[in-house]
Protein backbone atom coordinates (compact mmCIF):
# COMPACT_ATOMS: atom_id res chain seq x y z
CA UNK A 1 0.00 0.00 0.00
CA UNK A 2 1.33 3.41 -0.94
CA UNK A 3 -0.25 6.26 0.98
CA UNK A 4 0.22 9.97 0.62
CA UNK A 5 -2.34 11.95 2.51
CA UNK A 6 -5.05 10.35 0.39
CA UNK A 7 -3.02 10.50 -2.80
CA UNK A 8 -0.82 7.88 -4.35
CA UNK A 9 2.76 8.97 -4.98
CA UNK A 10 5.35 7.34 -7.15
CA UNK A 11 7.65 5.01 -5.26
CA UNK A 12 11.24 6.05 -5.79
CA UNK A 13 14.71 4.66 -5.50
CA UNK A 14 17.67 6.41 -3.93
CA UNK A 15 17.75 10.09 -4.85
CA UNK A 16 21.50 10.49 -4.52
CA UNK A 17 24.61 8.77 -3.23
CA UNK A 18 24.62 8.95 0.55
CA UNK A 19 27.28 10.92 2.39
CA UNK A 20 29.18 9.31 5.25
CA UNK A 21 27.35 11.64 7.65
CA UNK A 22 23.97 10.55 6.29
CA UNK A 23 24.91 6.88 6.58
CA UNK A 24 26.00 7.42 10.18
CA UNK A 25 22.81 9.32 10.98
CA UNK A 26 20.70 6.64 9.37
CA UNK A 27 22.48 3.94 11.36
CA UNK A 28 21.13 5.50 14.56
CA UNK A 29 17.61 5.26 13.11
CA UNK A 30 18.16 1.69 11.91
CA UNK A 31 19.38 0.68 15.38
CA UNK A 32 16.13 2.01 16.83
CA UNK A 33 14.10 0.08 14.24
CA UNK A 34 15.95 -3.12 15.18
CA UNK A 35 15.20 -2.53 18.88
CA UNK A 36 11.54 -1.86 18.11
CA UNK A 37 11.26 -5.01 16.02
CA UNK A 38 12.84 -7.07 18.83
CA UNK A 39 10.26 -5.58 21.23
CA UNK A 40 7.45 -6.79 18.96
CA UNK A 41 6.77 -3.36 17.54
CA UNK A 42 6.80 -1.89 14.06
CA UNK A 43 10.43 -1.57 12.89
CA UNK A 44 10.61 2.15 12.20
CA UNK A 45 13.35 4.22 13.80
CA UNK A 46 14.33 7.87 13.76
CA UNK A 47 17.19 10.09 14.84
CA UNK A 48 17.41 13.87 15.11
CA UNK A 49 20.96 15.07 14.48
CA UNK A 50 22.50 18.54 14.63
CA UNK A 51 23.93 19.25 11.18
CA UNK A 52 26.65 21.57 12.48
CA UNK A 53 28.09 19.49 15.33
CA UNK A 54 26.95 15.99 14.36
CA UNK A 55 25.48 15.63 17.86
CA UNK A 56 22.66 13.13 18.22
CA UNK A 57 19.90 15.23 19.78
CA UNK A 58 17.49 12.29 20.21
CA UNK A 59 16.48 8.92 18.85
CA UNK A 60 13.11 7.22 18.77
CA UNK A 61 11.20 4.30 17.38
CA UNK A 62 7.64 3.36 16.61
CA UNK A 63 6.18 2.35 20.00
CA UNK A 64 2.50 2.15 19.14
CA UNK A 65 2.35 -1.55 20.02
CA UNK A 66 4.66 -1.41 23.02
CA UNK A 67 2.95 1.60 24.65
CA UNK A 68 -0.58 1.11 23.30
CA UNK A 69 -0.25 4.55 21.72
CA UNK A 70 -2.09 6.11 18.83
CA UNK A 71 0.72 8.53 17.92
CA UNK A 72 4.11 7.05 18.88
CA UNK A 73 5.58 6.78 15.40
CA UNK A 74 9.36 6.77 15.10
CA UNK A 75 9.62 10.47 14.31
CA UNK A 76 7.14 11.61 16.98
CA UNK A 77 8.86 9.41 19.58
CA UNK A 78 12.18 10.96 18.58
CA UNK A 79 10.80 14.49 18.90
CA UNK A 80 9.28 13.60 22.27
CA UNK A 81 12.66 12.26 23.43
CA UNK A 82 14.32 15.51 22.32
CA UNK A 83 12.17 17.38 24.79
CA UNK A 84 11.35 21.03 24.64
CA UNK A 85 13.87 22.78 22.39
CA UNK A 86 13.98 26.23 20.80
CA UNK A 87 13.28 26.43 17.08
CA UNK A 88 16.90 27.49 16.56
CA UNK A 89 17.94 23.91 17.40
CA UNK A 90 15.45 22.21 15.07
CA UNK A 91 16.32 24.60 12.23
CA UNK A 92 19.84 23.18 12.02
CA UNK A 93 18.93 19.48 12.31
CA UNK A 94 18.23 16.56 10.03
CA UNK A 95 15.53 14.01 10.83
CA UNK A 96 16.70 10.53 9.84
CA UNK A 97 13.89 8.02 9.50
CA UNK A 98 14.01 4.45 8.28
CA UNK A 99 10.70 4.82 6.44
CA UNK A 100 9.08 7.62 4.46
CA UNK A 101 7.25 9.74 7.04
CA UNK A 102 3.45 9.60 7.21
CA UNK A 103 1.31 12.76 7.07
CA UNK A 104 1.41 13.15 10.88
CA UNK A 105 5.20 12.85 11.08
CA UNK A 106 5.72 15.04 8.02
CA UNK A 107 3.55 17.67 9.69
CA UNK A 108 5.60 17.44 12.89
CA UNK A 109 8.82 18.01 10.91
CA UNK A 110 7.23 21.06 9.28
CA UNK A 111 5.84 22.38 12.57
CA UNK A 112 9.26 22.34 14.21
CA UNK A 113 11.05 23.71 11.14
CA UNK A 114 13.28 20.72 10.46
CA UNK A 115 14.83 21.61 7.09
CA UNK A 116 16.07 18.19 6.03
CA UNK A 117 14.60 14.67 6.15
CA UNK A 118 16.66 11.64 5.15
CA UNK A 119 14.66 8.46 4.48
CA UNK A 120 15.99 4.91 4.65
CA UNK A 121 13.46 3.54 2.16
CA UNK A 122 10.09 4.33 0.66
CA UNK A 123 9.11 1.20 -1.23
CA UNK A 124 7.07 -0.46 1.53
CA UNK A 125 5.32 2.86 2.28
CA UNK A 126 5.50 6.27 0.68
CA UNK A 127 4.34 9.20 2.75
CA UNK A 128 3.68 12.71 1.46
CA UNK A 129 7.26 13.47 0.47
CA UNK A 130 6.13 16.05 -2.08
CA UNK A 131 4.25 17.86 0.73
CA UNK A 132 7.58 18.32 2.50
CA UNK A 133 9.45 19.29 -0.67
CA UNK A 134 6.81 21.85 -1.67
CA UNK A 135 7.37 23.54 1.69
CA UNK A 136 11.13 23.79 1.27
CA UNK A 137 12.25 20.67 3.12
CA UNK A 138 15.14 18.82 1.52
CA UNK A 139 14.08 15.16 1.24
CA UNK A 140 16.65 12.48 0.48
CA UNK A 141 15.77 8.82 0.02
CA UNK A 142 18.74 6.50 0.54
CA UNK A 143 16.90 3.44 -0.82
CA UNK A 144 18.47 1.07 1.72
CA UNK A 145 17.80 -2.64 1.79
CA UNK A 146 18.01 -3.27 5.56
CA UNK A 147 15.01 -1.16 6.60
CA UNK A 148 13.03 -2.38 3.57
CA UNK A 149 13.59 -6.02 4.57
CA UNK A 150 12.53 -5.38 8.18
CA UNK A 151 9.36 -3.60 7.07
CA UNK A 152 8.50 -6.24 4.49
CA UNK A 153 8.88 -8.97 7.11
CA UNK A 154 6.77 -7.09 9.65
CA UNK A 155 4.01 -6.33 7.13
CA UNK A 156 3.86 -10.00 6.11
CA UNK A 157 3.71 -11.16 9.73
CA UNK A 158 1.35 -8.47 11.09
CA UNK A 159 -0.71 -6.89 8.29
CA UNK A 160 -3.46 -5.86 10.71
CA UNK A 161 -1.06 -3.91 12.95
CA UNK A 162 0.57 -2.28 9.94
CA UNK A 163 -2.78 -1.22 8.46
CA UNK A 164 -3.76 0.23 11.83
CA UNK A 165 -0.48 2.16 11.97
CA UNK A 166 -1.06 3.87 8.63
CA UNK A 167 -4.77 4.45 9.19
CA UNK A 168 -6.03 1.80 6.80
CA UNK A 169 -9.23 -0.06 7.66
CA UNK A 170 -8.85 -3.52 9.16
CA UNK A 171 -11.42 -6.26 9.28
CA UNK A 172 -13.03 -6.69 12.68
Amino acid sequence: MVLSGGNVEQKTVATQSPSDRDLMGMQHAINQAIIGFAEGGIPIGAALIDDESGEVIAVGRNRRVQQNSAIKHGETDCLDAAGRLPSSVYSKCTMYTTLSPCPMCSGACLLFGIPRVVIGENTTFTGPESFLKERGVEVINLGLEEPRKMMKQFIQQHPEIWNEDIGEPTEA
